[in-house]
């Protein structure tokens, strides 16, 4: 009899089995893959290539410093130098975190007067009041929208970030289609949705992006994804809990029975005072046996893997490469190309000028690749395609992840003096170090229900209906289960916030 089982060893689910186990608490975490930390794992992708890559969840923003002090971890979040660089033409948008005359000789540059750099900065003032009020109560009972609105105390901000489209507050704030698109873009991110829609989907992913542990600030775990999952894991396990993988979860029971299969197939069962579900709501309700399960969510994202012999060549020679690719480097995002592409994205079609991200995390973590590599100039990199919804992969997968590949790249190549197949490294048999990911493939490696990477649309922090979301927003139809993962209320992103929020929940503490 184990006071708490949590099904899933992601990094919610070590998260709570760190905070229980250290309260005391017998703990037991199932998790079906053959290694722990879920999806925020790092691994050598390529044959013969000592690069770690983050394969699936590649930043933290989220992660609030109070679970990181609470349970001792010792991962270093290292602050990227450049928020973002944009190429515009032979030009280029470039935002220094640490040089506020270059960010507004830039913006001048690219948008002939310093009038949108000063729209610019007052969104982000704006944002990061809502960020330092919004982030401490993320770990806290939920509060409900009066409560959190009194809280924010400026009717500005709670107007254009719950409740206007964000589509609408920023062509109202910006004139510059490209400045548009780059604060848009966050609202995007794994998210389907038109930022001028009413349901303000898009407002609840911006959100997410812009209050972690209130800075907004998004950081490079040192040693990949996976040295974060890893200290979690030892933080558990140093505090008692059992973790045990290659056990998939096959039924839940509301009474706190657990049924699992190992790795040769036999089942077994334990019971639990608490039984903690670190997986999407969607399994949540399979495994419960539910008769009305939740809609399956579409995951919007095309991933692409890379490992290069050396960073490509810009079109603009004010800006280096390093510094280019050293924050979120912006390909074809402008206001009207973005809503171009969600256009063709609605009719089944894949986007003709893919809008993406990309992020080269070695030039922040060299650590990830080995010595040999660094000395050679390699680097590691990261693309991550808007507006790849996963209706547009079903019907032919892999005919469909071809033809989104070729037009991404083709996109990236638009932007760049030279095409980046030409700095693509090869494994020692020929092959270019290049991996694809889709929502698709997300949905049949990972189990995630439409490859959806929040597991379920965002939702706003705060309590819409107390009586359907409970205390914490951890809370399901079951007194005795607790959903602990990304889909929980306040879930999303690599935070261990759901994770921290069950643990209080089984704990009972205010």
């Amino acid at each position: 009899m184990y006071d708490a089982v949590i099904a899933g060893g992601g990094h919610n689910g070590l998260v709570a089995a760190a905070y229980l186990a250290r309260a005391g608490r017998r703990v037991l975490v199932l998790e079906r893959l053959d290694h722990l930390g879920g999806l925020a794992v790092s691994k050598r992708v390529f044959p013969g290539v000592d690069a770690r890559l983050s394969r699936y969840s590649y930043l933290v923003s989220l992660l609030p410093s109070q679970v990181v002090r609470d349970l001792g971890l010792r991962v270093e979040l290292r602050r990227r130098r450049f928020a973002s660089y944009t190429p515009l033409g032979d030009g280029g948008l470039l935002v220094d975190n640490d040089d506020p005359g270059r960010t507004a000789a830039s913006f001048s540059g690219v948008t002939g007067g310093g009038k949108d750099f000063e729209a610019w900065r007052r969104f982000y003032e704006l944002a990061g009041h809502v960020a330092r009020r919004v982030a401490p109560t993320l770990l806290e009972p939920l509060r409900d929208r009066e409560g959190l609105r009194r809280l924010v105390d400026d009717e500005e901000a709670w107007r254009d970030l719950f409740e206007r489209p964000i589509g609408e507050v920023v062509d109202e704030r910006f004139a510059d289609d490209d400045i548009r698109g780059v604060v848009l873009t966050d609202s995007l991110i794994g998210t389907f949705a038109d930022p001028a829609d009413p349901g303000l989907l898009a407002n609840r992913c911006l959100l997410y992006h812009v209050v972690g542990d209130g800075t907004g600030d998004w950081n490079v775990p040192v040693g990949g994804m996976g040295a974060l999952t890893a200290d979690l894991a030892d933080a558990a396990r140093a505090a008692g809990a059992e973790l045990r993988t290659g056990m998939e979860v096959v039924a839940i029971d509301p009474s706190g029975e657990v049924t699992f299969r190992d790795k040769k197939g036999a089942e077994h069962a334990v019971s639990a005072k608490w039984v903690l579900a670190n997986v999407p709501p969607a399994v949540l309700a399979r495994l419960t046996g539910e008769s009305s399960a939740p809609p399956i969510p579409e995951g919007s994202q095309l991933k692409v893997n890379m490992v290069l012999s050396r960073l490509p060549r810009l079109r603009d020679a004010s800006v280096r490469p390093d510094e280019a690719f050293g924050g979120t480097f912006h390909i074809n995002e402008a206001r009207a190309q973005l809503a171009t592409a969600y256009t063709e994205a609605v009719a089944g079609r894949i986007p003709t000028l893919p809008p993406a991200e990309v992020y080269c995390h070695s030039l922040t973590d060299p650590s990830i690749l080995s010595p040999e590599l660094r000395s050679a100039g390699a680097h590691t990199l990261t693309l991550f395609g808007l507006y790849m919804p996963a209706r547009l992969f079903r019907a032919d997968p892999a005919r469909a992840r071809e033809e989104a590949l070729r037009a991404t790249l083709s996109s990236f190549n638009a932007v760049l003096a030279e095409p980046i197949e030409d700095c693509l490294l090869r494994t020692p048999d020929g092959a270019p170090c290049l991996e694809v990911k889709t929502p698709v493939d997300l949905e049949d490696e990972a189990g995630l229900p439409g490859g959806h990477i929040f597991h379920r649309d965002l939702s706003w922090p705060y309590a819409e209906d107390p009586a359907e979301t409970g205390r914490w927003g951890v809370e399901t139809e079951h007194p005795r289960v607790l959903l602990c993962g990304a889909g929980a209320r306040r879930g999303g992103g690599v935070s261990g916030i759901p994770g921290h929020n069950a643990a209080r929940a089984v704990l009972g503490t205010a």
